[in-house]
């Protein structure tokens, strides 16, 4: 049986790369730091408002309502399709993101819902939705 007769050297912690990666921190850092005291010194005033709300808030979408026997609402105020188109176009021309929230009957026809979403694209609506609910489901 071979015996040990020499003695290893004890192992030696190598720290190079982490003293490279604490010296590219620190410059990093330094760096940074001179960037935003040259910021700082820019002449510019931003102009200044008294509120703290939003200068103008999206309006709420449009919702648009089928019911079983075809009969359309917007916003609740019965309206026809083309009623429909004109009055979705005059918003649309405050707000030009305007959204359309189309909640149908699902036991109405599907056409009518065809008809509101074909009414709602020639009034340039870009922003579209249909409103569905999950069924229930029974294991």
């Amino acid at each position: 049986m071979p015996l040990k007769t020499n003695v290893d050297e004890p192992p030696v912690l190598n720290v190079t790369s982490m003293i490279d990666v604490v010296f590219l921190l620190l410059i990093f850092f330094m760096v940074s730091t001179k960037f935003t005291e040259l910021e700082r010194k820019i002449g510019l005033q931003v102009p200044q408002v008294d509120g703290r709300a939003a200068l103008s808030s999206a309006p709420a979408k449009k919702v648009v309502n089928v019911y079983r026997d075809g009969q359309i609402t917007l916003d609740r105020q019965p309206v026809s399709l083309q009623e429909l188109t004109g009055q979705l176009s005059s918003a649309r021309r405050q707000y030009a993101d305007l959204g359309v929230l189309v909640r149908g009957d699902g036991e109405g026809q599907f056409q009518r819902v065809a008809d509101v979403l074909n009414a709602c694209k020639q009034a340039g609506i870009g922003e579209l939705a249909i409103s569905v609910r999950l069924a229930h489901q029974t294991r």
